[in-house]
């Protein structure tokens, strides 16, 4: 099948994009465009030209696959192709539906005239990968739409609508209706009235004091994308668009985009862009095994995390029936989700209708015959074995045949649960993650039972409630909160060694985690994880850990909820705020176990957190917990606050490099506490065979 069709309508050719389903420029079909425009071009009863896409996109932009191969340094390249569009002496209209995006709408800058149906996204999100536009976006944007509003699309990436810019020189003209025949009529005016072939290159960016302008937006830009170097590049490629004549600026441009393509953090990026993709490719579930249509849910528990999942079946059209077991609970959860909705739309996130939409889908009850017919029914109750057993045990005497039966267990063996049914093929863990409503991370847990139709309907529901499925196996904290245990025992222990939170917490952040373990700790709630570490110290006594949570928790310190924590807390404030108390608490508590307190490095908190968390990574994928690296890194870009521009755990440390972190985990070893440490046998493995945990293809 021809990428890339040729049309002739009385005397405009068209070329229409066919690479579906969104129409990214791979060589192979710049190449067939190419040989069509010069075609038309060619052509003497061709008077003018219209470019569009088919299917549900004009073009979504370059191939990232492509990148950091010769396809993208092979002619003709995305650049040559805009060359073509702009030097061809007919007029070249772009008529736009679906999404211009990246290369797509620098292409479509290329072009004499743009047009578009209303709703069609424009948008320059390069930035996203860790790039900017590589093919004169920097440059012919400012010029469609002034240096200000493209400074905003380039450095966000954000999308905006097509009749947003409707008369500026990024659209000329909305279409109504069917989109090429407008375009074809467009055109045909073009022609008849032999307006001139306006190419944004010619054009001037006016700009009154340029000083001024970009000296702030560098600062605005360095203070909100700390860690991220892209976003200050797109600034210095705008500024040469104001600057520079067009042919400096297209070298500036080219210039930021080469030394940006090959940075760690736009790798990282890309890495996490594709992931998100890998981790819904499971070995055993062929892609067009969809499962099972959910329509409607059931919630038990009204608490924080089973009304927080109810407004996420809301969000998503889904009607939820919410149960809880007293009228006060019921109410209280009710109330907590009508806050929710209140707040967003007092915030202009979300409009009175459309809360009062979402909140008719969710029916309140008492009544446990009232989730019989429920499709999914999800367990949110107290993270306690037996209670989820009594209710497991519940709901297979309720629930339909064929309804999925969900744990939102974070820690629990669902096997076990699963075992108290008569069903365990319909039995899947669902690890919503707080807060349920806006976190994207669902950890999907598949148990030794689970049928493959039950991870596919899960997997599939995931994707309708704007979630990221990724799925784990059956073991104490799954994927997540089983590396967190490590994480926050290195936290802990260095408070052992006399380092305060705040310095702990200040170096993570400053590293680029959206929180440091504890004002996480703080928000989760401190007696919720000193539950789950008395639980493993029973399991495991001889496991090294720290007793200052211990102590913390004696004091009722558990957190936000209590107004204090690891740290203090102004009533209806959630800025965590140094507590000398809890200096003076630490300080007896190295006196009690005759620890001195000794200075320790950022770089020292950083690499012990951080290389604690891939080395227990790791391990469990070995156990088979995970099935590749990037499921792993998915979960802690998406769930645990982890930088994106690092790319994950696993990502960070085949960079890092595994001979190294192997080092550093020998040196802690010989250190306080050392002996929790040891090097997980697949790095030292991989390590040896020079290979990366990005490369590993599972156990052989």
């Amino acid at each position: 099948m021809p990428l890339a069709e040729y049309s002739l309508h009385g005397d405009i050719a068209v070329i229409r994009f066919n690479n579906p389903p969104m129409n990214t420029l791979a060589l192979a079909m710049r190449t067939e465009v190419y040989e069509l425009l010069e075609t038309a071009i060619a052509d003497p009863a061709v008077k003018a030209i219209v470019v569009t896409g088919g299917g549900r996109a004009y073009c979504s932009g370059a191939e990232i696959r492509e990148f950091n191969t010769p396809k993208t340094t092979t002619f003709p390249m995305s650049r040559d192709l805009i060359a073509a569009f702009e030097e061809s002496l007919k007029p070249v209209i772009a008529a736009i539906h679906g999404v211009a995006m990246g290369g797509g709408l620098e292409n479509a800058m290329g072009c004499h005239y743009r047009v578009a149906l209303a709703g069609a996204q424009l948008a320059l999100p390069e930035v996203k990968l860790g790039i900017l536009p590589g093919a004169g976006g920097t440059q012919r944007l400012p010029r469609a739409v002034g240096a200000e509003k493209a400074l905003e699309m380039i450095v966000t990436g954000n999308p905006v609508k097509s009749e947003s810019v409707a008369g500026t020189l990024l659209i000329d003209e909305i279409i109504e209706g069917d989109l090429l025949a407008g375009a074809l009529a467009f055109a045909a005016r073009v022609v008849a009235e032999k307006r001139p072939l306006r190419r944004l290159r010619d054009l001037a960016v006016p700009l009154d004091d340029a000083d001024a302008f970009f000296a702030a937006a560098r600062e605005r830009v360095a203070n909100e994308y700390r860690g991220y170097p892209a976003p200050l590049k797109c600034v210095e490629a705008v500024e040469a668009a104001v600057r520079l004549p067009m042919d400096e600026g297209l070298k500036a441009e080219r210039r930021c985009f080469d030394e940006l393509v090959v940075t760690t953090e736009s790798k990282a990026l890309r890495h996490a862009f594709f992931g998100e993709r890998a981790v819904s490719k499971i070995p055993d579930i062929p892609d067009d095994m969809k499962g099972s249509e959910i329509r409607s849910a059931a919630i038990v528990g009204a608490g924080t995390m089973g009304g927080g999942i109810a407004m996420s079946f809301a969000n998503a059209g889904l009607t939820v029936t919410l149960l809880d077991t007293t009228q006060e609970a019921l109410d209280r959860g009710m109330a907590t989700v009508r806050k929710n909705y209140a707040g967003t739309v007092t915030r202009g996130r979300l409009s009175q209708i459309e809360m009062d939409k979402r909140l008719g889908r969710i029916s309140p009850t008492l009544e446990w015959h009232d989730l019989a017919s429920a499709d999914i029914v999800i367990e949110a109750v107290f993270e306690d074995m037996e209670v989820k057993k009594t209710v497991f045990g519940k709901l297979d005497a309720i629930a339909r045949d064929g309804a999925v039966l969900a744990s939102n267990t974070s820690h629990l063996d669902l096997d076990e649960i699963a075992a108290v049914t008569k069903r365990p093929a319909s039995v899947i863990g669902t690890h919503f993650f707080s807060p349920a409503n806006v976190m994207r991370l669902l950890e999907v847990v598949r148990g030794a039972k689970t049928s493959r139709e039950v991870l596919a309907t899960t997997l599939t529901l995931a994707k309708k409630l704007g979630k990221l499925g990724v799925v784990a196996g059956v073991c104490d904290g799954f994927i997540g909160n089983r590396m967190l245990e490590a994480y926050l025992q290195q936290a802990y222990l260095l408070l052992d060694e006399g380092v305060l939170p705040a310095q702990i917490d200040g170096a993570l952040e400053a590293w680029g985690f959206a929180m440091g373990p504890f004002a996480m700790s703080d928000l989760s709630g401190n007696d919720i994880i000193l539950a789950t570490r008395k639980r493993r110290r029973e399991e495991n006594p001889e496991n090294p850990q720290s007793a200052a949570p211990d102590r913390l928790c004696e004091l009722g310190r558990f957190g936000q909820k209590t107004g204090a924590g690891w740290y203090r807390y102004e009533t209806g404030k959630r800025t965590p705020l140094n507590d000398p108390a809890v200096d003076a608490l630490l300080a007896e508590h190295r006196k009690a176990i005759g620890v001195p307190a000794r200075k320790v490095s950022d770089e020292e908190i950083i690499e012990r957190c951080v290389i604690a968390l891939a080395n227990e990574g790791a391990r469990i994928l070995e156990d088979g917990i995970a099935l590749r690296s990037v499921d792993i890194d998915m979960v802690y870009l998406t769930g645990y606050g982890f930088p994106r521009y690092r790319g994950g755990p696993m990502f960070w440390i085949d960079n890092f490099g595994l001979a190294k972190a192997i080092d550093r985990i020998k040196t802690f070893g010989k250190g306080y506490m050392g002996n929790c440490w040891s090097v997980a046998p697949l790095l030292e493995q991989l390590a040896t065979a020079q290979g990366t945990f990005t490369q590993w293809k599972g156990k052989s």
